[in-house]
């Protein structure tokens, strides 16, 4: 497992997984994805992640079949010692710490952990996730120092090489999209669009340039915002 030719997406059907995604099928043998069901309150997320995999599949031929297996773990116990604004039916707002409301904590070192698990048992070495330390909310489990943490531990843990992989650790929105378009092109871009979900309120009912969502919650302002940047950059 330390050729780094096989890769594990944690691929939540959202945007910036989706670019990850497309990344890693550029340069990787075989990819599979992984999402999980944690009683997020934008759970839409979870239907639209097949329909991603499906359209990739369809658009892009060439990288069909590098893309393996899709998995789905069940981690509600997240939910369930989590107050948040993503777990709970809360408006999203500030905390005393600094942190907005929608910060779970724990999210992404439990995300990796399974992952890891799961790659060991299916001989994938590079785990790939989105998070950034760029565009963010100031997570502190998004931080490039977080993820070479968990990358040492894990591999100690499972006395394997383990490579976390973070596309986007360094670029903000507007990269991102430009980012897919250099990957797939506009096909790529209008797949994002059309398909992939990062709204927090799981709203797809309002259709708007730069895809579905409410329009109002930070990761829809961040998405437009990007998106805008992106286009007057073309």
């Amino acid at each position: 497992m330390t050729t780094h030719t096989r890769a594990l997406v944690l691929f939540s059907g959202g945007q910036d997984s989706t670019t990850c995604l497309a990344d890693a099928l550029t340069r990787f043998e075989h990819v599979e994805t992984l999402g999980f069901d944690y009683g997020q309150r934008h759970r839409v997320e979870l239907n639209v992640r097949t329909t991603v995999l499906s359209e990739i599949r369809r658009e892009f031929p060439r990288w069909a079949p590098r893309l393996g297996d899709d998995h789905l773990l069940d981690v509600g116990v997240l939910g369930e010692v989590s107050e948040t604004s993503l777990t709970r039916d809360t408006a999203i707002r500030m905390e005393a710490s600094g942190l907005p409301n929608t910060f779970v904590p724990g999210r992404n070192l439990l995300f990796l952990t399974l992952a890891a698990a799961l790659a060991y048992r299916r001989g994938l070495s590079v785990l790939v996730t989105g998070v950034c330390e760029t565009d963010y909310s100031g997570y502190p489990d998004c931080r490039d120092d977080t993820m070479k943490a968990m990358q040492v531990a894990l591999s100690l843990g499972m006395d394997t090489r383990l490579r976390i992989d973070t596309p986007l650790m360094w670029i903000d929105k507007a990269a991102t999209w430009q980012m897919a378009h250099a990957l797939g092109g506009q096909a790529l871009v209008d797949l994002i669009v059309e398909h992939s979900h990062t709204c927090y309120l799981g709203d797809r009912t309002h259709r708007h340039a730069w895809g579905y969502g409410c329009g109002e919650c930070p990761a829809c302002q961040l998405r437009a915002q990007g998106w805008a940047a992106h286009q007057a950059q073309r």
